[in-house]
């Protein structure tokens, strides 16, 4: 199992939908761990550990990215922007 960190830009229209805390799990079988963010009514930073099979993480990443959100894989070591 793979375990990735990334960070993600919300454009305002997507704040409103639960994409990482329920749709990853649910459409994709991976277990994602929200560890910052930072939302106001016109933007969401969030950085988050994406858990599961390779393949898994990957399609999720690409749905995120699909629906338009900035996604940013972190590498090890790296520090969240966020706070």
């Amino acid at each position: 199992m793979a375990q990735r960190k990334y960070f993600c830009t919300f454009p305002q229209h997507l704040i409103q939908e639960p994409l990482i805390s329920h749709t990853l799990g649910a459409k994709f079988g991976v277990i994602p761990n929200i560890r910052a963010a930072s939302i106001t009514d016109t933007l969401a930073l969030v950085a988050v550990e994406i858990e599961g099979e390779d393949e898994a993480v990957d399609r999720s990443v690409a749905f995120l990215r699909e629906r338009g959100v900035k996604v940013e894989e972190l590498a090890d070591g790296d520090e969240s922007p966020i706070g």
